[in-house]
Parts: C-alpha cells; structure tokens; sequence
C-alpha cells in the first residue's frame, strides 16, 4: 500500500510501525558519550540550529560534536520550568559496562565549550560533579515529529510524577516511528513503544537492576546487530538482569556478525543476519520518501 503524502496530517509513523509489526530489537542508536545542556525554551525541528541559544554556540556545538563523535541533546523539565538557576548540564559515557555520568551547572550556557569533548568521548571525566542517579530521558521533540510529542508528553508526565528528579524530556534521540522513546543514561538504554504505565514500569525495573525486554530496543553503547544479538540471548535465557551478559567480542564479515556472550561462565554465540527489508516504507512522520528499513535477523544461539 502507498505511504501518504509528506504533510499529510492523518500519517503517524509510530502507528505505521506497530500495523507493519516491527521488531523494536536492534534500533538504538550508536552512540558512546553524551552531552546534555538544558534549555527550556522551544526547540525548533533542528535543535542546535533553531533553539534560542547564545549566538553561534549551536552551530560550534555541532562542528564539535561531529569532531568528537558525541552526541549533543537539549533537555529541559516537564512543563519547561527552569531546574534551578544557571543552566544544568550533564556528560555521560555510555561504556556498555563502565558507565558514568557527571552534572554541573553554568551560570552562561556557552561555558559548555569549556569541556574537552574528545576526553568525554574517550572515557575521560570531565570538569563536571559526579553524579549517582540514572536519568529518564523522554523524547518530546513535536517539532521534529508529531510522534514523539503526541506520545511522549503522556510518558513524561507520567515518569515526571514517579521520578521528578530523573526524569527530562530530551530533543531528538533517534528512531521517531518507536515513540514514546525513553533514553536512560547513562547506561544508553533505549526503550520505544512505551504508555505511560509502561514507562513507569521500565522505570522501576531499572532502578532495580533489570531490563523490560519488551520494550528493549538496545544498548547505544553495541553496534546493532550487536543490540539484537543481546536482546536475543537474554530472551533465549530469561534473563533480565542489567549486567547479567557481557560481551567478549564480535567478528562481522559483510553482513554477517558473530557476537560472543558471557553469562555465568558459560559462552554463548549468537549469530546476526543484517539486511534492508524489501519493501521500503516512510519512517518518519515528515518524511519526503519511503526508505528500506534495517533487519536484524538472529540465525543460531549456540553454547559454548
């Protein structure tokens, strides 16, 4: 069936996804360090380019960014309140098993080109705090897809009043037709498709050092093909807990990629098809054009 025209109001991408049953597994972005920069104003559709920020700052936040290879987000507080005074701020590595997070708070948002992005990207700390707690970071960039409002709104809301202090709506994350997206740093776990009481149950189980599968679309920190292998192992062993499985190494040959577990002294293998589905589809709710969709399909689980 034809996809709608680009601009036609009645398209969601998030509903064409769940009618064509897409697998969620393998979607996250890959992505290893982050900086966060609160601004509570609009957003624009392109973050760094149409916020409100101090003159010239979002574009040299892009160039360095782009440099470094980290990803920049604006976040802001549900009902985009102000979190205190100056601007909040937090760099997180997202090391699949080394993970940390710092925050701190500059009275000019510019400050921000203080930090060494090539050490955040590198695993180094930076001038910032350390800081203990998770945080929920709620996809709620309208003005970059209508999904991601009219599904995340509810879901922060949601996770606002059970985690005010966690929880931040976040500007573009990646992967708009999975919507309500929740990014939890700074461990890089990407969860899509969430409700409200969805969220708030991901929420709980994280902070009880377990992984909603369901709703588990990857671990930012892996190569996809690596995500789906790892959501694929722990659906084939039941197991939840956050830290339960490690990744040793993995071996890709064209399309093919072999990832190697540990869970409890055992290895496992788990073998990764990656192809592009046959029938393209819009992807986003703004899309111009129909692209094919990535596919990872799990071929073998074998123990060791």
């Amino acid at each position: 069936m034809t996809a709608p025209l680009p601009g036609d109001a009645a398209f969601r991408c998030a509903r064409s996804s769940v009618l064509r049953d897409e697998p969620v597994a393998g979607t996250a972005s890959t992505v290893r360090a982050y900086l966060l920069i609160e601004h509570s104003g609009s957003w624009g559709e392109d973050a760094l380019r149409d916020a409100r920020l101090p003159d010239g700052l979002g574009r040299e936040l892009r160039r360095r960014a782009h440099e470094a290879r980290i990803r920049v987000l604006l976040i802001r507080r549900t009902g985009r309140r102000p979190a205190g005074e100056g601007t909040t701020v937090f760099a997180a590595h997202a090391h699949p098993y080394r993970p940390w997070i710092e925050r701190g708070t500059m009275s000019n948002p510019a400050d921000v080109l203080d930090l060494d992005f090539f050490d955040l990207r590198a695993g180094h700390p930076t001038s910032l705090t350390p800081h203990e707690e998770s945080l929920f970071c709620v996809c709620t960039h309208g003005r970059h897809d209508a999904c991601c409002a009219e599904l995340g709104r509810p879901v922060v809301t949601a996770l606002s009043a059970a985690h005010p202090e966690e929880t931040w709506e976040v500007s573009h994350i990646g992967g708009d037709r999975f919507a309500g997206n929740l990014l939890v740093l700074p461990h890089g776990l990407y969860y899509g498709r969430l409700d409200p009481a969805t969220a708030v149950a991901v929420a709980g189980a994280h902070v009880s050092g377990q992984l909603d599968l369901d709703h588990f679309r990857g671990r930012s920190g892996f190569p996809t093909p690596v995500q789906a292998a790892e959501i694929a192992l722990r659906r084939h062993l039941g197991e939840t807990r956050e830290g339960a499985l490690r990744l040793e190494h993995r071996r890709t040959e064209g399309v093919d990629t072999a990832a190697v577990f540990v869970v409890g002294g055992d290895e496992y293998v788990v073998e990764v098809h990656s192809a592009w589905s046959q029938e393209p589809q819009r992807l986003t709710c703004k899309a111009a054009r129909d692209n094919p969709i990535p596919e990872h399909t799990v071929v073998g689980i074998h123990r060791r």
